[in-house]
């Protein structure tokens, strides 16, 4: 082979080679995915009096988001929580948690958590990192949640759509949103732990 055939083939595979690795991007594209209802699990827990942590679900919530699971590039992404369906196993409690010493449900009926950053973890852990705004009782603070990616694929059953498991969890400072009901005695922890665990379907 001549320097100017050797030439030409080198051009043609480099050519080549551009082509395939922009296909691959030019098909990288974020997909809609919808929380599944019927697999979205709110938990909270709180200190009481310093004698236990205080066990609580939100029963009622919607998400959705914007991502490419690919790139790990995650566009937009909501979720809206019924305030009024805290749920603690208790009435008395719950109806205290849904007035104004603490959710203000009546006024304020959705509390909304919308994101604005994903950071994909650098050591392939899973330990990734959703940064967003959370707006609680008309108050709107950003928040870091914790995000491990568990799984990724076809429903084995049912519905047998391309599914996202997800685990999350974040601490926040309740007061910090005016919600101050029972901190200065300590009777109300002001750190409150919040876990989520959802599937995602494609859509």
């Amino acid at each position: 082979m001549g320097k100017i055939d050797n030439f030409a083939y080198r051009l043609t595979s480099i050519l080549l080679m551009f082509l395939a690795l922009k296909v691959s991007v030019a098909g990288a594209e974020p997909s809609d995915w919808e929380i599944d209802p019927d697999h979205f699990s709110i938990a909270f827990a709180t200190e009481h009096v310093g004698y236990q942590q205080q066990l609580g679900l939100f029963l009622e919530a919607s998400g959705s988001f914007r991502y490419d699971p690919e790139t790990h590039t995650l566009s937009t992404g909501r979720v809206e929580v019924q305030a009024g369906s805290i749920f603690t196993n208790h009435d008395a409690r719950d109806n205290h948690l849904r007035g104004r010493d603490f959710l203000n449900a009546r006024r304020n009926p959705l509390i909304v958590f919308e994101a604005t950053e994903f950071i994909p973890s650098n050591d392939g852990a899973g330990n990734n990192t959703l940064m967003g705004n959370l707006t609680l009782l008309g108050e709107t603070h950003p928040v870091v949640l914790d995000i491990v990616i568990n799984k990724r694929a076809n429903y084995p059953f049912g519905h047998r759509r391309k599914t996202l498991g997800i685990s999350a969890r974040t601490t926040i400072i309740r007061s910090r949103w005016g919600m101050d009901y029972g901190v200065a005695d300590n009777l109300v922890g002001d750190e409150v732990i919040l876990r989520f665990e959802l599937e995602a379907l494609k859509q």
